[in-house]
């Protein structure tokens, strides 16, 4: 049986205005940058993928993504998250180490170095 993974999504009055993601390990696990992640961290056997997280212009700087992320924890709680952020977005980079997430390897996929992040709900 699949667990229902959540999808979060920020609204401003009628405007949507972010979103978050997430999928279990099974869900991506075609797609050769997640099979390149968990190559290079492996994680807990019931880990799921976070991400994307994509927050409207207008709306960065404000946190949103933080109350997403707060909200995903509350919903998987004792659960590991994991991701991967292109190690040239350091905004990306800068907001998910703010939010308390650890870097926890690395990896290389068609020429560009990714950080792997954890964090448990």
């Amino acid at each position: 049986m699949m667990h229902e993974m959540p999808l979060i999504v920020a609204r401003r009055e009628e405007r949507i205005t972010g979103f978050l993601m997430t999928t279990t390990r099974e869900m991506n696990a075609d797609l050769p940058i997640v099979q390149s992640m968990f190559k290079a961290y492996l994680g807990a056997p019931d880990a799921y993928v976070y991400g994307p997280v994509c927050v409207d212009a207008e709306e960065r700087g404000k946190r949103l993504a933080q109350v997403m992320f707060e909200e995903l924890r509350a919903l998987e709680l004792g659960r590991e998250g994991i991701l991967f952020i292109r190690s040239d977005n350091e905004a990306s980079l800068r907001a998910h180490i703010r939010m308390g997430m650890r870097e926890v390897a690395e990896f290389e996929f068609n020429g560009f170095v990714f950080s792997v992040f954890s964090f448990i709900g």
